[in-house]
């Protein structure tokens, strides 16, 4: 077992973690850049949203967790941000699509609301002060279903995650959500991307509202398209068709029609999560 500075391993399995070798590749220098960048303080880094539920395919997103030993300092943010500029540079795509925060193992351990870590978003090089892993979700995803890319078992670095928690942020986002769809559709911005995610955003996080559970996309608009009222069959079914070539389809408004029909759904959900 090759072992980093921190004392654990950071090699990836021969065959990589995902199906795609050049996705592996692009993880290969994540892991090997931040244990370098991180100068001691890398403990691990994993796998996590769609690809750890098992539900990802070539247009989907690279969610990780990298975690470290303390908060890293100025120096450290520096070399990360320098690698992650490099990576984005590959020509690749998936290069493009990493998304992910680098989180101290005394924050990951449980809800620390609140706490930004330097996190980097999808389609961007840049390592900003945010709370986007900061959630029940995130640590749930990780500690049940997380795939190791270096490191100890996430079991050993997250606490259980219960269902309460997971149906109260499920009730929370849900508002939040709301409000994002009425700001999109007020300045007439919403966009084909946005559209389509509301819906199915909407559906998961109704699934997790009533089951306490997380689960895919797909998986949650079938259970929507169960459970719902049949008013929304048809746009979750037009949100599911309309999942190839998620980047293209941000720069595309939205039908307008379908876009109302969305906000209607959003209000809809709304009112779920308060009855």
């Amino acid at each position: 077992m090759r072992r980093s500075p921190s004392g654990w391993s950071c090699s990836l399995p021969s065959d990589g973690p995902t199906l795609y070798p050049d996705l592996n590749e692009v993880l290969r220098r994540l892991v090997t850049g931040a244990t370098r960048a991180l100068a001691g303080d890398f403990v691990g880094a994993y796998l996590q949203g769609s690809f750890a539920l098992g539900s990802a395919d070539e247009h989907s997103d690279v969610d990780f967790v990298v975690v470290t030993a303390r908060e890293p300092d100025d120096a450290r943010i520096d070399r990360l941000q320098a690698m992650h500029e490099a990576i984005f540079e590959l020509p690749v795509s998936w290069a493009q699509h990493l998304e992910g925060s680098y989180v101290p193992a005394e924050s990951l351990r449980r809800l620390d609301p609140g706490q930004k870590y330097p996190f980097l978003d999808n389609g961007s090089s840049e390592l900003v002060g945010d709370e986007h892993c900061n959630t029940a979700v995130v640590r749930w995803i990780l500690r049940e279903r997380g795939i190791g890319l270096a490191g100890p078992p996430p079991r050993d670095l997250v606490d259980p995650v219960s269902a309460e928690q997971l149906r109260s942020e499920a009730l929370t986002r849900v508002h939040e959500y709301a409000q994002w769809a009425r700001e999109s559709a007020d300045a007439a911005a919403m966009n084909r991307w946005q559209q389509s995610y509301l819906v199915l955003t909407f559906c998961r996080l109704l699934h997790t509202a009533r089951t306490g559970t997380v689960t895919t996309k797909a998986n949650a608009a079938a259970w929507a398209l169960e459970s719902l009222t049949a008013e929304w069959a048809e746009l979750i079914r037009t949100a599911v068709d309309d999942r190839p070539d998620p980047w293209g389809r941000v720069h595309e408004a939205a039908d307008p029609q379908v876009a109302g029909r969305t906000l209607a759904f959003a209000s809809y959900a709304v009112a779920c999560s308060i009855s």
